[in-house]
C-alpha cells in the first residue's frame, strides 16, 4: 500500500508537471517627485501574446510619457511615467482582467518619503486600497505566503523531497536529511538574493532536474542490492544538492522582486514560507501513509519499481528540455 500511495502521488505530480506554468505579473510604482511616478509593468507572455492585464486606479491619473515595451524571457516589460492628480495613498488599485486569468500580481509602490507598500493581488482579489501606511508585518505576510506557494507548486522541488522520503523512509534519518537540505538551500538562497554570488538560471534548473534523476537511480540501485552512499549518508547528498536548489529558489525570488528597505525581512519570511510548505508536503505524505499502511493490499514487486522509474523519467525529460533551452 505504501508504494501504491507513492505511485499515486507521483502520478498527480507528473500530471501537474506538464501543465503550463504562468509566472506572476509585477507592478512597480516609484515616486520620483510629488505625485509623479515611474511605472514598471511586467506581464507574462504566452508565446508571442502578452496577458491582457491593465492596472487601474480609482483616482485621476494620466500618462506623461509614451509607453516603451521590451521582452525579457517569457514576459513583456512596459515602462512609462504617470501623474496622479490625487495622492495614491487611499486610492484603490485594480488589475483589470486579473479575475479571468490564472496568474497573480505582486505590487510594490515606493513613495518620495521613503515608505513603501507591497501587496499581492489574485484572481479572487483583483483590487485593493493603497493604505496610508504599511507595516513590516504586512510585508512579512506577503512573502511568507509567496514562499509557501512557491514550494507547493514547485513540482521539481517536491519530486526531490519525495525521493528523499523514499530513501530515508522516516524517523531520525529523515529529520537529519531534511535539516541538511533546508540549511543548504537557505545558504545559497540568501547569498544569491543579496548579490554575493550569481549563477545563471538555466544551468541551475538543469542541475535541479539532474539531482532528481540521481536520487531515482540511487533508489533503483539499492533496491537491486547494491551499496550506495546516498542510503548511508542521505543528509550529505541532501546538503550538496540543497545548495543547487537554493539557487533555484533565488531565481524565483528575483523574478518576484524584493521591497527596497525591507529586503532582509522579505527574504527571511520567503525562506520561512518555503520551509513551511516543504514541511506541509512531508507531513501530508507521512500522514497518508500512516493511515493507509493499516490496509494491507499485496502488490507485485514491479509496482515498487514503478515509483523511482517514473520519478527518474520525468526528471530526465526536464533535464533534456532545460538543456536544449540554454
Amino acid at each position: 500500500m505504501k508504494q501504491a500511495v507513492l505511485a499515486l502521488l507521483v502520478l498527480l505530480i507528473t500530471t501537474s508537471a506538464f501543465a503550463h506554468e504562468v509566472r506572476p505579473a509585477y507592478l512597480e510604482l516609484s515616486e520620483v517627485k510629488d505625485g509623479e511616478f515611474a511605472v514598471l509593468w511586467k506581464t507574462p507572455m504566452r508565446g508571442e501574446m502578452r496577458l491582457s492585464l491593465t492596472p487601474e486606479f480609482s483616482g485621476m491619473t494620466e500618462r506623461i510619457t509614451p509607453v516603451t515595451t521590451r521582452r525579457t524571457g517569457d514576459a513583456a516589460v512596459q515602462t512609462w511615467r504617470m501623474k496622479a492628480s490625487e495622492p495614491l495613498r487611499g486610492q484603490s488599485l485594480r488589475i483589470a482582467g486579473l479575475e479571468s486569468s490564472m496568474t497573480d500580481v505582486l505590487v510594490r509602490a515606493g513613495f518620495a518619503d521613503g515608505t513603501t507598500w507591497t501587496q499581492r493581488l489574485t484572481p479572487a482579489q483583483p483590487s485593493m486600497m493603497i493604505p496610508l501606511r504599511e507595516s513590516g508585518l504586512a510585508v512579512a505576510g506577503v512573502y511568507l505566503e509567496l514562499g509557501v506557494e512557491h514550494i507547493l507548486i514547485g513540482i521539481d522541488h517536491l519530486l526531490f523531497v519525495l525521493a528523499l522520503l523514499l530513501i530515508t523512509r522516516a524517523g531520525w534519518k529523515l529529520v537529519k536529511t531534511v535539516t541538511a537540505f533546508t540549511l543548504a538551500h537557505s545558504i545559497t538562497l540568501g547569498m544569491a538574493t543579496l548579490g554575493l554570488v550569481h549563477v545563471p538560471s538555466p544551468p541551475v534548473e538543469a542541475l535541479i532536474a539532474l539531482s532528481i534523476v540521481f536520487l531515482a537511480a540511487e533508489i533503483v540501485r539499492v533496491d537491486s542490492g547494491q551499496s550506495s552512499i546516498t542510503y548511508r549518508s542521505p543528509w550529505l547528498v541532501a546538503f550538496v544538492f540543497g545548495l543547487v536548489h537554493g539557487f533555484g529558489f533565488a531565481g524565483a525570488l528575483s523574478e518576484i522582486g524584493l521591497p527596497q528597505g525591507q529586503i532582509p525581512l522579505a527574504l527571511l519570511f520567503f525562506n520561512i514560507g518555503v520551509e513551511l510548505g516543504q514541511l506541509l508536503f512531508i507531513a501530508a505524505v507521512l500522514s497518508l501513509l500512516m493511515v493507509l499502511r493499516r490496509i494491507p493490499v499485496p502488490l507485485p514487486r514491479a509496482a515498487a519499481r514503478a515509483v523511482p522509474y517514473t520519478i527518474g523519467s520525468v526528471a530526465m525529460f526536464w533535464v533534456i528540455q532545460r538543456i536544449t533551452s540554454f
